[in-house]
């Protein structure tokens, strides 16, 4: 069976969630956590809006490894970004309401494949999502969000939801998500990243994905710090193989 660097089959898809704070803190310790992961799909929030989207998310992109298909406008700060290996079929956005003077919210997709042959080249739709402060305003974009979904995908058992929900397992939001998209990457803390205490950054994958153990990732603990006030989560899920 093929394999890359770190041990992951061909047919083995990582999606990472990464929160990384407008990229005011280290952006190079930030790639460097990238780096480390190595993510297939990389899934953002809070990257730097409105035009200076345009002049420091390319950047960004590059320092990790990988690539950002632009179209920065109704994001509400969210982004997908792909490593060369993984083949873009379409991209899509919209904006999450929010009370002013609040910070806008949105969400990211991107319907990706890989490039093997066989059954892992059916597509699979990630979206990248960052809920707002409000648990009622959080249960309306989770609804906007499974709805844009539904369109894109017909609620498809092989997508994927990933990001910032700023509420934890215990939110109604969370469980919305839940519902059709078991979480799978786990439980553990993510904020603050100096000591985090709260899990409010999380991937969920339709039941049609099946979550695979790999060979252990070491991120250094001093860029978890210093890159944003998050730490990401990601996990590896199978597409399948021939």
């Amino acid at each position: 069976m093929a394999a890359r660097p770190g041990g992951r089959p061909e047919h083995v898809l990582r999606v990472m969630s990464y929160n990384v704070h407008d990229l005011l803190d280290d952006r190079a310790a930030a790639a460097r956590v990238v780096r480390a992961v190595a993510p297939d799909v990389l899934c953002l929030q809070e990257v730097p809006r409105r035009l200076t989207t345009e002049l420091r998310l390319p950047p960004f992109a590059r320092d990790c490894g990988l690539h950002w298909r632009r179209g920065r406008l109704g994001t509400g700060g969210t982004a997908v970004l792909t490593a060369a290996r993984v083949v873009v079929h379409g991209a899509s956005r919209g904006r999450l309401p929010v009370r002013f003077p609040d910070r806008t919210r949105g969400y990211a997709a991107a319907t990706v494949s890989l490039p093997t042959g066989g059954p892992s080249r059916r597509a699979v739709t990630v979206v990248s999502v960052h809920l707002g402060l409000r648990a009622s305003e959080r249960a309306r974009h989770a609804a906007t969000v499974l709805a844009g979904l539904t369109r894109l995908a017909g609620l498809d058992d092989r997508a994927v939801i990933a990001g910032d929900l700023n509420e934890g397992p215990g939110g109604t939001a969370y469980a919305m998500f839940a519902e059709h998209h078991p979480p799978v990457s786990g439980n553990a803390p993510t904020f603050p990243a100096l000591d985090p205490r709260t899990a409010l950054d999380v991937v969920f994958a339709g039941p049609g994905l099946r979550v695979v153990e790999s060979a252990e990732t070491v991120v250094d603990e001093g860029d978890l710090v210093a890159g944003s006030d998050h730490r990401p989560v990601w996990v590896d899920l199978d597409l399948g193989s021939d």
